[in-house]
């Protein structure tokens, strides 16, 4: 028998995002904390402007490089072996 599920999971972007979101809610109804975090908006400008001026860039990296990828989501299993071979974890179980 099946049943309705009460929980819907997200996708960790989407976890990671509103997570991103209440903390900045949270900070901006915070006097003491907003003080405190006005160095983030100065960081955030200046990454802008760097990434304007395409001085540095953000290039998509493939799952095949992203080891956290195995943490945070589902990947094929070539890239499960090689991910947990490149973080050193062995099957110790696997006879020797």
């Amino acid at each position: 028998m099946s049943k309705k599920q009460k929980v819907v999971s997200r996708s960790s972007a989407e976890a990671e995002y509103r997570g991103m979101a209440q903390a900045a809610i949270a900070i901006a109804h915070n006097p003491v904390q907003h003080d405190r975090t006005k160095h983030v908006e100065v960081d955030r400008h200046f990454v802008k402007e760097k990434l304007d001026a395409e001085i540095i860039s953000f290039p998509f990296i493939s799952s095949e490089y992203q080891l956290a990828d195995v943490l945070t989501k589902a990947v094929s299993t070539t890239v499960f072996l090689n991910s947990l071979d490149k973080l050193g974890m062995r099957d110790i179980f696997a006879p020797t």
